[in-house]
């Protein structure tokens, strides 16, 4: 084990996390003393940021009101400190009748969502749990190791911060190169690939204490609308569903995954009358529970995103969703709104009380498995020794540096540590606006070795003149480099680059810069700009693949990554030039 010794917590086999509704006497007791709404809101979790608040502050009311008066299962833990988010946790803990299930996006580890944050206007980074690159640049290592042990640094940090669940592994196939949402968050185009990366993450997680959760149920990655803010369309054949897009959760469900989160997306192969899958009786329970035998915990994505939203609004979105199959409605709009749609489903005669029941069984249990009926609150005095360990963190770098995929290099121009150290390099750096810290890592790398860089940036959202201006900076450089932040995200209608950037890029090849280009988000950029002569990808804009990608490009790290997507016409799945270090490391 190179990333952490920590035992599984729960003492449970991970397999009981998908057991489904045992008999259990806590159990059956718990149940028993619920009411109709009570039952509802064990099926509505509502988010909690991770902030600071006072204790007599609106937030605060409100976050008991949602566990003291409306009597919610659990919560979505959002971002804030470690140590902010674990307090508030043991606080609502104990303040709620019945433990409360928490689950978080821990996609990239528990430092997704576990950090402080940036200090401005110094720039302070304060720190937080282990962050790794996104689950791309785990597929470009092909190394399911690698994943097993991030699945297991992930569990035993998100368990010290009081988080149960963990809303990952993504399992969609990312076949589609305009996804907008998806795109690095997926392991790569091979349902192959997904599905060992995906059972490997999960081990890792679900033998170390935490539920794993395979989404987005059944399957997000061939679509280029983002389901943030519409409603996608998969129009492709169940015999194509089966071979494709189903290849990841089957996999998940034969390896004990706990948990599956739902697409809020339509599939006429699966339902032809266009309900998305969170929606959808032949999606949740004809496919998922009957067809493929899953009987872990089904979560609904987000009940507040567009996808689902538009067509049905939020009261008949939750009716629907429960009608389904869902056990989880997550990150309502309005609590006590969604657990009187979900009692007046029921007294509408569309479910009755025991698919409440049901549902409630399978929560109380996976409660009882995780030992929550016994000890619920977490060791605040212990957290600084688990979440964010050096080891862990420098797993973390390790993974970075193994994922760095040189795609292209025409003028063998990398790596550039053959170059003079005085040689002057240009660093132009393009970002959204709030990415604080695009750039700044890398280019204080590239410094180690080239004292004379200089770093400018670019906004993405509103480029203007910016970029032509450095025209003539260029010309006066030796070496210009480009690092592309512009990538996936919750709020992106598309991954390509803005116009006036790949315009930039492409000028400064006919003006012979011979740029060299990384992306930090979109790894299909090629497509875009396929006149550079030297192409690496980065897969993601955290810290350690900064650092990671500046070392691969100075010749200080070897350069492994294979790539687990193509990039038609202009690279194939699995292409990937292999440099070894400049001066390898003496023994």
């Amino acid at each position: 084990m190179t990333a952490c010794t920590s035992a599984n917590p729960t003492g449970a086999h991970p397999a009981t996390f998908a057991g489904g509704a045992l008999a259990d006497r806590w159990v059956d007791s718990a149940l028993g003393t619920l009411s109709v709404r009570d039952k509802a809101a064990q099926m509505v979790w509502p988010t909690v940021v991770g902030d600071y608040v006072p204790l007599d502050s609106h937030q605060w009311r409100t976050l008991l009101h949602d566990v003291v008066v409306e009597h919610v299962g659990g919560f979505t833990a959002s971002v804030g400190s470690p140590i902010d988010i674990a307090s508030k946790l043991n606080a609502l803990q104990r303040a709620s009748t019945l433990p409360l299930l928490i689950g978080a996006d821990f996609e990239f580890g528990a430092g997704q969502r576990a950090r402080a944050g940036t200090f401005l206007p110094n720039g302070i980074d304060l720190g937080g749990a282990t962050l790794f690159p996104p689950e791309m640049a785990f597929g470009a290592t092909r190394d399911t190791g690698l994943v097993y042990e991030e699945g297991e640094v992930t569990a035993v940090e998100g368990r010290a911060l009081g988080v149960h669940i963990d809303y990952a592994p993504v399992l969609d196939v990312n076949n589609n190169a305009s996804n907008p949402v998806i795109n690095t968050r997926s392991y790569g185009e091979s349902p192959a690939l997904d599905a060992a990366f995906g059972r490997a993450f999960i081990r890792g997680v679900q033998e170390h204490g935490m539920v794993a959760t395979g989404k987005h149920f059944p399957g997000h990655g061939d679509t280029e609308t983002n389901s943030h803010l519409a409603l996608p369309v998969v129009r492709v054949t169940r015999a194509r569903l089966d071979s494709v897009e189903l290849v990841p959760f089957g996999a998940a469900i034969s390896a004990g995954v706990g948990a599956i989160m739902s697409f809020h997306g339509s599939m006429p192969a699966l339902d032809t009358s266009g309900t998305p899958g969170t929606l959808s009786a032949p999606v949740l329970t004809g496919l998922l529970r009957g067809e493929l035998h899953f009987n872990g915990v089904i979560i609904s994505d987000a009940m507040d995103m567009r996808g689902v939203l538009d067509r049905y609004g939020a009261v008949e979105a939750a009716k629907r969703a429960v009608a389904a199959g869902a056990d989880v409605l997550i990150q309502p709009q309005d609590i006590g709104q969604t657990i009187d749609a979900i009692v007046a489903g029921v007294q509408e005669g569309r479910y009755t009380e025991s698919r409440l029941d049901a549902s409630v069984r399978r929560l109380l249990a996976l409660k009882r498995a995780l030992k929550l009926d016994r000890e619920r609150v977490v060791d605040l005095d212990s957290l600084r020794a688990i979440v964010g360990d050096s080891m862990h963190t420098a797993f973390a770098a390790q993974v970075a540096e193994r994922s760095m995929t040189l795609v292209k290099d025409s003028l063998h121009s990398i790596p550039l540590g053959r170059l003079a150290r005085g040689t002057r390099i240009l660093v132009v750096t393009v970002a959204r606006r709030a990415d604080l810290a695009a750039g700044v890592t890398f280019a204080s790398e590239l410094r180690q070795t080239f004292p004379n860089v200089r770093s400018e940036y670019v906004d993405a959202d509103e480029p203007g003149q910016e970029p032509w201006s450095l025209l003539q900076t260029a010309d006066s450089a030796d070496v210009t480099i480009v690092g592309s932040y512009v990538g996936q995200s919750w709020d992106a209608t598309t991954v390509d680059a803005p116009a006036a950037i790949t315009a930039f890029i492409q000028a400064l090849a006919q003006r012979g810069a011979r740029p060299i280009l990384v992306s930090f988000g979109n790894p299909y950029l090629l497509q875009q700009v396929p006149g550079v002569s030297a192409y690496l990808i980065a897969w993601g804009g955290f810290p350690i693949s900064q650092r990671a990608a500046a070392r691969a490009l100075v010749g200080v790290a070897a350069i492994t990554g294979t790539l687990p997507v193509s990039i038609p016409p202009y690279a194939t799945f699995g292409a990937g030039i292999q440099l070894l270090p400049l001066h390898p490391p003496t023994s």
